[in-house]
C-alpha cells in the first residue's frame, strides 16, 4: 500500500510541476504580449509625429554651429 501512495503523490507533484510551468508560460506570454503592445504605441505614435511635421521632427536632430 505504500507503495500505491508513493505513486499517486509523485503524480500529483508532476502535476502540479506541470500546473507551474503552464502557468509562467502564460505569464511570459502576457509580459510579451505587453511589451508588443507597448512597441506598437511607440512606433504609432512615431508615426503620427512624422506624418504631420517631418521636416520640423528631423530638423531637431541636426547639430547646429559647433553642438
Amino acid at each position: 500500500m505504500p507503495q500505491r501512495f508513493e505513486r499517486r503523490h509523485q503524480s500529483a507533484t508532476e502535476q502540479d510541476r506541470a500546473q507551474v510551468q503552464n502557468d509562467e508560460r502564460a505569464q511570459r506570454r502576457a509580459v510579451d504580449a505587453t511589451d508588443d503592445e507597448a512597441l506598437d504605441a511607440v512606433l504609432d505614435d512615431i508615426a503620427s509625429t512624422l506624418e504631420s511635421n517631418a521636416e520640423e521632427y528631423v530638423s531637431s536632430f541636426v547639430q547646429q554651429g559647433g553642438e
